[in-house]
């Protein structure tokens, strides 16, 4: 009698312990749907079940300046081209004269690059309106980004909570903040 009661205890062990196994690796649709062979309830999908998917990583910045030598444009609003002018002393006038020219989608104006494709205000490996930049070089790498910006980008990924990630985020957005953008 106890050989028996120690199998079928060995057995509801393994079935639980494979349920488990195949759950952790399987999706939420095909643990779900096993679950309910085995006669379970329905199960909703619960968001969390994903939490280690859904980890915040937020890149440091190192300044090293990989950014400012891609191609692309980098926006200016108008509120920018008065700070950034203010900065440099000029008027926004000469300011637009000198850095800027029209989008490519004719919908405003960007910074002017250099020869080799690099942003205007890069002078060797630092930028020479950091505490004024514009909001779109703050965001990089964490508000946006492309695919495989990690092979070039320097910026350091780091685990952070969700209140840590928004906390940081928030920093990045609000403008004159030179400690936590790249």
């Amino acid at each position: 009698m106890q050989l028996r009661l120690l199998r079928l205890f060995l057995g509801f062990a393994a079935l639980a312990w494979g349920i488990a196994v195949v759950g952790v690796f399987a999706s939420w649709p095909q643990a779900a749907e096993m679950l309910q062979g085995l006669g379970t309830k329905p199960i909703a999908y619960d968001p969390m079940l994903d939490y280690p998917f859904r980890v915040p990583i937020f890149h440091e910045c190192q300044r090293c300046t990989a950014c400012c030598r891609w191609p692309g444009q980098v926006r200016l609003t108008d509120a920018e081209i008065t700070r950034l002018a203010a900065f440099k002393g000029s008027s926004e006038a000469d300011f637009i004269q000198h850095f800027t020219r029209l989008r490519w989608d004719r919908g405003g104006l960007a910074l002017q690059e250099q020869p080799d494709g690099a942003c205007i205000f890069l002078e060797g490996e630092h930028c020479a309106v950091q505490p004024v930049k514009p909001q779109q070089c703050r965001d990089f790498p964490n508000l946006w980004n492309f695919p495989g910006f990690e092979q070039t980008c320097h910026a350091l990924p780091r685990l952070v909570g969700e209140e840590e990630y928004q906390r940081r985020i928030a920093e990045i957005k609000s403008k004159g903040n030179d400690r936590a953008d790249g």
